[in-house]
């Protein structure tokens, strides 16, 4: 690949990541401003519909046509999805996205681990959560990543229209392929298993693209949108309560639910964060309401916005974690991490684990690595 088409290449994926962050944001105002509903419950996913599952290919996600659709739609074709973080919570997924599961089932994926390295805003937003390739011999300690038994979440069974809007609000594009993997119910006990005992089905869901598959054919990495320590960042507590309320809807394990609350979340502890809080969201919050409103206007019939959008997007959002980093994070102190947790900074130290990046390019602190073991993805 040349070198032009690989920048190209880069800042597509960097615009997908940012879409995906945009539509978090926008899912964030949204519900705030919403009521809350007491939606009605939906049925498991049948053992037939799971069986069926294991003959499935994979989606172009890029590609997803409204003759595709309709087409679904006459054959009342449907997609199981994985579903994990904000997504969980019926408030976000089904309230505020509009989806109508037709049946749900909650699952162990062990390919599969969450993060919190999706970044967002500073001082509001630090992070959302995500995706990325399980290493069974990780031993990290620190509270964000101390769950080593894999992915648990819920696959919906939904229509392929629903499916077409997941895959707008999560990024998807170019830059983000459809895969498929394999999902194993978790029986109704209190802890997840280490080692799954239940038959397996398979369920979509996005993902970066692969170079190469690793030895266990889970896909690698190749490029993402990143902070320099994509650990380092805090979720909110909004977004925290979104987690652990869908764990809570879904009744997810109890030890699950346990890790969930134990995620400290981050929180302003000085005057000087609170008024920096003030000035970035003055300075900063009216160009990002400015790209929703835009964006929602130049949408297309399947909620797709044009690609000078995104990539003027990826702009201004390396171009606002730029500034912060530049200064305004010393003058006003962090906007990712509480400060004076020092408990809680000593163990994030100590588990911090020494991983060699093996290329980087990008803006100022928001860049575009190549790593393996790294991968992109999840939901408001």
């Amino acid at each position: 690949m040349s070198q032009t088409s690989d920048h190209t290449t880069r800042e597509e994926d960097a615009a997908c990541c940012v879409r995906k962050v945009v539509s978090r944001l926008q899912s964030s105002l949204s519900r705030n401003n919403a009521p809350k509903r007491v939606l009605p419950r939906v049925p498991q996913t049948s053992q037939d519909r799971r069986d069926v599952s294991l003959t499935e290919t994979p989606l172009n996600a890029a590609s997803l046509a409204q003759s595709d659709i309709r087409a679904s739609g006459e054959k009342q074709k449907t997609v199981l999805y994985l579903a994990y973080g904000s997504n969980l919570c019926n408030e976000t997924f089904r309230g505020v996205r509009g989806i109508r599961p037709l049946s749900q089932i909650n699952v162990l994926v062990p390919s599969l681990r969450l993060t919190f390295d999706l970044p967002g805003l500073p001082y509001m937003e630090p992070c959302f959560a995500n995706s990325a390739v399980r290493d069974p011999e990780s031993s990290a300690d620190y509270h964000k990543d101390r769950w080593h038994k894999g992915m648990v979440g819920c696959v919906y069974e939904v229509t392929m229209s629903d499916y077409a809007n997941i895959i707008v609000t999560e990024g998807g594009g170019a830059s983000y392929q459809d895969i498929l993997v394999d999902c194993y119910p978790l029986p109704d006990a209190d802890t997840v298993p280490s080692v799954p005992v239940t038959p397996a089905f398979k369920a979509h869901t996005l993902f970066a693209p692969a170079d190469s598959p690793t030895s266990s054919g889970a896909p690698h990495t190749t490029s993402r949108l990143s902070r320099p320590d994509p650990a380092y960042a805090q979720p909110s507590a909004r977004y925290l309560k979104l987690l652990t309320d869908g764990a809570a809807e879904l009744s997810l394990p109890r030890e699950y639910q346990t890790y969930l609350h134990g995620i400290r979340p981050y929180t302003i502890t000085s005057k000087r964060q609170f008024v920096g809080k003030a000035v970035f969201m003055g300075m900063w919050m009216p160009f990002v309401l400015f790209l929703f409103a835009l964006g929602k206007k130049l949408q297309d019939d399947q909620g797709r916005t044009p690609k000078w959008l995104g990539m003027l997007m990826g702009w201004v959002f390396m171009g606002m974690w730029t500034f912060y980093d530049a200064g305004f994070s010393r003058a006003f102190g962090d906007g990712e991490r509480t400060e004076g947790d020092d408990d809680d900074n000593n163990v994030y130290r100590k588990g911090c684990r020494d991983e060699e990046v093996e290329s980087t390019t990008g803006v100022g602190g928001v860049r575009v690595s190549e790593s393996v073991g790294r991968s992109e993805m999840d939901l408001v």
